[in-house]
């Protein structure tokens, strides 16, 4: 076996890790709920999907999850 035959078969992919955000949600009848956003690509992202999720908000804060 050849070193470059040798390099294909050690040579693994790097996985990429998407980052994971955290939504606190205030409904307008004063309740309140947090979402986790395993599938957003931004900050922007995560904040359309958890609008399309729940609808009507008084209050939306994301950030990202550490």
């Amino acid at each position: 076996m050849t070193a470059s035959q040798r390099q294909l078969l050690t040579t693994k992919p790097i996985a990429h890790v998407r980052p994971e955000y955290v939504a606190a949600v205030r409904y307008p009848d004063g309740k309140r709920d947090l979402f986790h956003i395993r599938n957003a690509d931004s900050l922007a992202d995560a904040r359309e999907l958890v609008l399309l999720e729940v609808g009507d908000v008084r209050s939306l804060v994301v950030a990202l999850r550490h």
